[in-house]
């Protein structure tokens, strides 16, 4: 590997704000911010969504389409057919 071309990689606190969720995983993320998580200091980001909010790994997913394609195209047009 050459010297000086790849970002530095560390440990990063990701901090999930629609759970309150932290997280430390490695990243090349620049942050100016920091915080202390347990008892050492990490670059700190914060983040909307992770796997702890998330619905489709919290298993609280909707469903959106129930019905099939032909039923919503007839329930859509069935009353100009008459």
């Amino acid at each position: 590997m050459k010297e000086g071309i790849h970002p530095e990689y560390r440990p990063v606190v990701f901090h999930d704000t629609s759970v309150d969720h932290y997280f430390v995983i490695g990243s090349t993320l620049k942050t100016d911010r920091t915080i202390e998580f347990e008892g050492k200091i990490y670059p700190y980001f914060t983040i909307e969504v992770s796997s702890q909010s998330h619905p489709f790994y919290t298993g609280k997913q909707r469903v959106v389409q129930k019905e099939g394609r032909v039923a919503n195209f007839n329930r859509r047009f069935s009353r100009f057919s008459e």
